[in-house]
């Protein structure tokens, strides 16, 4: 989304952003392209053809062996009956319909461009201006049997250049998840039937390339390429986003697998060993902070630790390259392994609850110490969880999977529109077992947040602030159509086969329905506490990953379980399903 927060109620911001100097932005909130409106490549550019300045002198090789077997991951899904299966078809439907109506908004009025302004109906080009968003819904189409309007977007990507560009910066992290994700996902969903996909994912896998010509081989996360490739030497950032660093391994490694070229793969390999590298240096061993330092190679220095914005798919590709891997390479599961012990220990927090429903959520750790702070991005931790519960054997995490799912479905519940906002401060209990219900504990606690004392009462705060039960503040009260709840709904579904949860995922879909849908297509909304009948304010922006992941995920939840299952792919960050080696 890359835009600066716009505040829509007066609120305190959070001790946590204050203390990083901006607001979390991650990888759903991120930094936008430099706009440099005088800059123009006129003469295309052929990536693979522009001199290396700092070659590889050894090349690291995709594992080879027999694919190491790996446990089932889905659950076995019974005969259904014919209720459940009339249910299930019927919310199916009209998920496909959402998507339709999006779908058609942004083919009418923005098509080729990134993405449709659904509120006004024009467009704007946040990420290059390839058609982010129809590069970003292939596999959405090939999932959702739409045929004629995945053979529409096809003959568009046959136009598109990655040869070339008008911007002079890209955002390496975006441009791999969305575009190069986008065509590979697609390439392998269709069975590779159509070339032309692994044609430009390779296109632009050399482009991207040029990002890691650097000294020591560590890429540039936000790249001046015509100053830098093109024109001069280059470095690696003395400051970058350990997500945007740390979540280029699965696309880069799935490129090697299909063209047979090692390049890069090698490249996002030498990320992982300097995270291997400095695990037991950072403040919390076997978490990263928000900021690394890939230019000196110092990866311990801050101390802002959370499964939220600017640090979470890092953590999300260690057991999804570890499958794409064939569990071929076992320093994935070392630090995946690391990583949640940790986090189960200094992230993992349980709120107060109304209900004493025991659930987690994960939280911020900085110099302050944990905050009890929810964000909506940290909702891919419970899908996480519960895919290393079965890929590592460690089946027992299953419970802290369902409780960090569970605490995200609390939050859309308890809210007036029944969505969950971006970003809640909630009150902690220090100790698990001392978290009964008391008004007065949760009162207390509000004056705390607010900074007021006891020289206001509670009730006034609540009320005015429209906080639900358990909640001491909301810090940002938008919906951004983000995916990662309804991504870690799915995932839990497609491993235990609970059907309540395709219940709470109907419940979500629903009210997101309800206070998003415009005339051209669905938008992010201001406020997800409005009350009673008021409309919040929509907020223009339809990012492409509302059909990429949000819709995707929440067909899939109603869909056969055998359509892309968990058995057989690997999603992306940006849920785009790479194919994963089979043991014959």
């Amino acid at each position: 989304m890359g835009f600066l927060i716009r505040r829509f109620v007066v609120l305190c911001i959070s001790a946590s952003l204050l203390i990083l100097g901006f607001r979390q932005l991650t990888l759903r909130e991120r930094f936008p392209p430099p706009t440099i409106a005088s800059f123009r490549i006129n003469k295309p550019i052929k990536w693979k053809d522009v001199p290396v300045r700092y070659p590889v002198k050894s090349m690291a090789q995709l594992p080879t062996g027999v694919p190491t077997p790996i446990p089932k991951i889905q659950h076995e899904f019974g005969t259904e009956t014919a209720h459940n299966k009339a249910k299930r078809l019927e919310r199916l439907q009209a998920v496909k319909e959402t998507f339709i109506h999006s779908w058609d908004g942004y083919k009418n009025q923005a098509w080729a461009q990134d993405e449709i302004m659904p509120v006004s109906g024009g467009y704007k080009n946040d990420y290059g201006g390839r058609g982010a968003t129809l590069v970003d819904t292939l596999d959405t189409l090939i999932i959702m049997g739409l045929e004629d309007e995945f053979i529409l977007a096809l003959k568009a990507v046959h136009k598109i250049d990655f040869s070339t560009s008008a911007d002079a910066s890209l955002n390496v992290f975006e441009t791999t998840i969305r575009y190069l994700g986008g065509l590979l996902g697609a390439y392998d969903l269709s069975e590779k039937k159509h070339h032309v996909l692994l044609d430009k994912a390779k296109e632009l896998g050399d482009m991207l390339y040029g990002a890691f010509d650097t000294p020591n081989r560590l890429p540039i996360t936000h790249w001046d390429w015509s100053n830098g490739a093109v024109n001069g030497a280059q470095e690696a950032d003395t400051s970058a986003l350990s997500a945007e660093i740390g979540s280029l391994s699965l696309e880069f490694t799935r490129l090697s697998q299909l063209t047979g070229d090692p390049k890069y793969f090698d490249a996002v390999q030498r990320i992982t060993d300097q995270f291997d590298k400095h695990r037991n240096e950072t403040k919390i061993p076997g978490l990263f902070p928000v900021f690394v330092n890939p230019l000196d190679e110092v990866f311990g220095e801050n101390n802002v630790f959370t499964f939220g914005g600017m640090s979470d798919s890092l953590y999300e590709y260690f057991p999804k390259e570890y499958l794409l891997l064939g569990g071929l390479a076992n320093q994935y599961k070392s630090l995946y392994v690391r990583a949640i012990e940790a986090a189960k220990k200094h992230l993992f927090f349980r709120p107060l609850h109304p209900e004493n429903q025991d659930v987690l959520v994960s939280g911020t750790v900085g110099t302050w110490g944990l905050q009890a702070e929810g964000q909506h991005l940290t909702c891919f931790a419970g899908g996480m969880v519960a895919l290393g519960a079965m890929v590592f054997n460690r089946t027992d995490e299953l419970d802290v999977a369902r409780k960090l799912v569970d605490g995200c479905i609390w939050a859309y519940d308890s809210m007036p529109t029944g969505i969950m906002p971006e970003l809640y401060s909630l009150v902690l209990c220090k100790d698990a077992k001392d978290c009964v219900w008391s008004t007065e504990r949760w009162h207390q606690a509000v004056l705390k947040e607010s900074g007021n004392g006891e020289t206001i009462d509670a009730t006034d705060i609540i009320k005015e602030d429209h906080l639900p039960p358990g909640y001491t503040k909301i810090g940002d009260r938008r919906f951004l159509l983000r995916p990662e709840a309804i991504e870690s709904v799915f995932i839990l579904y497609r491993i235990t086969g609970d059907r309540k949860l395709q219940d709470s995922a109907w419940r979500m879909f629903t009210a997101i329905r309800n206070a998003t849908t415009t005339e051209f297509a669905n938008s992010a909304i201001a406020d997800v506490t409005c009350p009673g009948s008021q409309v919040t304010e929509k907020l223009d922006s339809c990012e492409s990953y509302w059909m990429a992941e949000t819709l995707k995920y929440f067909y899939l939840i109603f869909a056969d379980p055998e359509l892309v299952s968990l058995d057989n792919f690997v999603f992306n960050t940006e849920a785009h399903p790479l194919r994963r080696p089979q043991v014959k």
